[in-house]
């Protein structure tokens, strides 16, 4: 694949400027024009992506440079947008905001940069005019090596706002490639985390993203966005596309004899655990292992001859009384547990391993009860594995981040599984047999030898 593929990324100056509404309406507008286009999201967001799949009909990925280190930026957009016409990358929260205290890094400049890709600024215009020129023209000059290519105007009110808007950005030299009216049938619901995931309302999510497609074709020159990202160039850097094959990796005699008895990997899905990054799945696969998903709110077994277990993140809270009710699943996922088999399980993952989820019967893996609280706890972490487990040998360094609501008391068990680093150092999540289970969501992609080590786990445990 070439690495000059055409490419777009959706800023704002500000969250709730309507970046997920323009970028998922420009994927799907892209996609009904007979384009394959690649969707893509900046930060560790694991919901947005899950909507830019359901306009694309691609897995969504996402590109953060903080998880995953800047290096391996371009290699997983490569990777991603291999075989299509055109990619569309969503930013994440401003324009220039990062991970806290470390500059610019994993923000969608930094992220832009990366890729060399011109970025498109949506601004919410609903409670300015003239002042929208300074606005853009302050995060078009902010740094020389962003390239601002285009504003698209969100929550215009009327023919002559919009006039007005156009005649101020006259001035300042960026072109208004669309505007869009206010419309409330595009919106998606929201709750504690975030929007509501597309797998709990697949229906109403088909509706939105259609909606959001027409309102962008309406207001916006898909002709001009579709130049600006073919003007793109080269991916910066020489990079090749990522592959989730371990490039040390030669096959033997040994590895076809592990290939006739492929280890299978139950990885739970379904509308209680929508948390995952594509990366996981194939880097398991590629370490040979048979991926087999199912749904803890409704299979009443794990998948047959389950030999390792991953639970990843999502919302048990919102589904703890089926999960709960599914006593059979509780039952063999303890079992497997307690066989010392491998299980990896990344917050909600956690919550469901636990003895009790605000009051109600877990699976009881772990002595510890969980519970939402009213404090979002929020944020990158720098960690080291504290001790030897199926994931990681004591001292691996991984960077994640935390999303979550609840709490786990105790929040560590006798192994801890990380070591927080920062200056409030703290150890959290529980290492016991073959348990690995954490609040930490990481990227696998930059530490690849955790998917080796967990499948080799599988093979002998």
């Amino acid at each position: 694949m070439s690495a000059s593929v055409p490419r777009l990324v959706i800023a704002a100056p500000s969250s709730g400027s309507g970046k997920t509404t323009v970028a998922t309406g420009l994927m799907a507008a892209f996609a009904a024009r007979g384009l394959a286009v690649s969707p893509h999201k900046v930060g560790p967001d694991y919901i947005d992506p899950g909507y830019h799949a359901l306009a694309t009909g691609r897995v969504g990925r996402n590109l953060d440079a903080y998880l995953c280190g800047p290096e391996l930026v371009g290699p997983l957009f490569l990777h991603g947008a291999q075989g299509c016409d055109i990619a569309v990358v969503e930013g994440v929260m401003g324009l220039y905001d990062g991970a806290a205290g470390e500059g610019e890094l994993a923000s969608t400049a930094h992220v832009a940069k990366l890729l060399g890709a011109p970025v498109v600024l949506v601004v919410d215009a609903s409670s300015q005019s003239r002042s929208v020129a300074a606005l853009v023209h302050g995060f078009a000059s902010w740094d020389p090596q962003v390239r601002v290519g285009g504003v698209i105007l969100n929550k215009v009110a009327s023919d002559r706002h919009e006039e007005l808007l156009r005649e101020a950005l006259d001035q300042a030299g960026v072109p208004v490639l669309g505007a869009l009216r206010r419309a409330a049938q595009v919106s998606t619901p929201s709750r504690h985390l975030g929007l509501v995931p597309v797998a709990e309302r697949q229906g109403a999510a088909v509706e939105a993203v259609a909606a959001m497609a027409a309102q962008v074709v309406d207001g916006c020159d898909l002709g001009a966005l579709e130049a600006l990202a073919r003007a793109a160039g080269a991916v910066p850097g020489g990079s090749a596309p990522w592959t989730p094959a371990s490039p040390a990796h030669h096959p033997t005699r040994s590895d076809e004899a592990d290939e006739q008895r492929a280890p299978v990997v139950a990885v739970a899905g379904g509308p209680a655990f929508t948390f995952s990054y594509a990366e996981h799945t194939e880097l398991l696969a590629a370490a040979g292992a048979d991926v087999v998903t199912f749904d803890p709110l409704r299979d009443e077994e794990l998948p047959g001859g389950t030999a390792g277990l991953v639970i990843g993140g999502g919302f048990p809270e919102v589904y703890a009384s089926e999960l709960s009710a599914n006593e059979p699943l509780r039952k063999a996922v303890a079992e497997l547990a307690g066989s010392g088999a491998p299980v990896a399980a990344e917050c909600a993952g956690l919550l469901y391993l636990c003895r009790e989820l605000d009051g109600l019967p877990m699976c009881g893996v772990l002595d510890a009860g969980a519970r939402m609280t009213e404090r979002l706890t929020l944020g990158y972490r720098d960690a080291v594995a504290v001790g030897d487990s199926v994931l990681a040998a004591a001292g691996t360094r991984m960077r994640g981040h935390e999303f979550h609501r609840t709490a786990v008391e105790p929040g560590s068990g006798a192994e801890p599984a990380w070591g927080v680093r920062g200056p409030r150092p703290r150890v959290e999540g529980f290492v016991q047999r073959g348990v690995h289970a954490s609040y930490l969501h990481t990227h696998w992609a930059s530490e690849p030898g955790v998917a080796r080590r967990f499948v080799e786990r599988c093979r002998t445990s």
